[in-house]
């Protein structure tokens, strides 16, 4: 009878293939754990978010959490550069600014945090401009715009905002509206938009800039309030010279209104859990319909523009 020889493995072998296998299986275990414990439908995320879409992201958040109860979303509203830093943070698993990465910023989160982000345009506003009811002067070109920001318009009109520095809104009206010319000192600080708002209804002589969401939705009980304050300046369209216009819904849906900008998440999370819940939620039906009900502009679904006839 012919004897079946087994072969020995080297007791390192044996240890190493140990080794390797429960620090697979370890690894696999805290995976699931963090799957059952945070999903689509349960668990608790930390969102650091542009104050100036804080209207919009509470209604998305409300409407979010009432379908899926089991879920908490803890949005923190700051300047937009503090949300960008927040990047580096571990706890805070979404940002939602006006701007997505950079490819640096994506290789530090890689390198450094161990995560793919993603990123996606969901929806565009605009920068509303503001004046008190008493102001002569409610229609405006961008170039008396710049001459306002840069303090050589020849009226006595002193630009406000949320903050002058870090906000989404200087950055946009700095790069995108001076070209990096410096805005003037006479520029003044509010501590919020609606800060801004309160400014401009009790000084005739100030003008503001704001994100539309917090006064475009005619809608909403507390923007009726903050109209009633304060008036929107209409600016001269993009593409029709000598026609003045307001950041309504069609307007900057065709881009006439000249002020524009984007509002995008960016999503720091390797599994399928409450981040991407709610970033499938923002760019899915509902979540656009939020957009457009608070009269932004949804980015992910489409858009009809009609042709209305307007009774004065």
């Amino acid at each position: 009878m012919k004897q079946i020889r087994t072969r020995k493995f080297p007791l390192e072998i044996l240890l190493l293939l140990f080794l390797i296998t429960w620090m697979t299986g370890c690894e696999s275990y805290d995976e699931q754990k963090a799957k059952l414990k945070d999903t689509p439908d349960r668990g608790t995320i930390y969102v650091s978010a542009d104050e100036s879409f804080k209207p919009i992201i509470d209604s998305e958040v409300q409407v979010y959490v009432s379908q899926h109860p089991n879920t908490r979303i803890i949005v923190t509203y700051k300047p937009e550069a503090e949300c960008l830093k927040d990047m580096a943070v571990d706890s805070v698993r979404m940002i939602i600014a006006t701007r997505g990465f950079s490819k640096d910023e994506e290789n530090f989160m890689v390198d450094s945090m161990k995560v793919a982000p993603e990123q996606m345009v969901v929806a565009r506003d605009a920068i509303a401009v503001i004046i008190n009811p008493k102001s002569p002067d409610s229609l405006f070109t961008m170039d008396e715009i710049r001459q306002i920001l840069t303090g050589t318009y020849p009226k006595d009109l002193v630009p406000v905002f949320d903050n002058t520095k870090e906000t989404s809104t200087i950055r946009f009206v700095i790069d995108s509206v001076l070209h990096g010319q410096s805005l003037t000192p006479k520029a003044k600080a509010a501590l919020s938009s609606p800060g801004v708002i309160e400014y401009i209804s009790r000084n005739a002589n100030a003008i503001g800039f704001i994100g539309v969401s917090w006064i475009g939705d005619k809608d909403d009980t507390m923007q009726i309030h903050f109209l009633k304050k304060v008036k929107i300046a209409q600016l001269e369209s993009v593409n029709i010279p000598g026609n003045y216009i307001l950041p309504v819904q069609a307007n900057i849906y065709l881009r006439r209104y000249p002020m524009i900008r984007d509002v995008t998440y960016i999503l720091k999370e390797n599994y399928k859990g409450l981040g991407h819940g709610f970033a499938n939620f923002l760019s899915g039906e509902k979540g656009q319909l939020i957009f457009k009900r608070a009269y932004l502009v949804p980015a992910k679904q489409d858009f009809k523009v009609r042709a209305v006839r307007m009774n004065e």
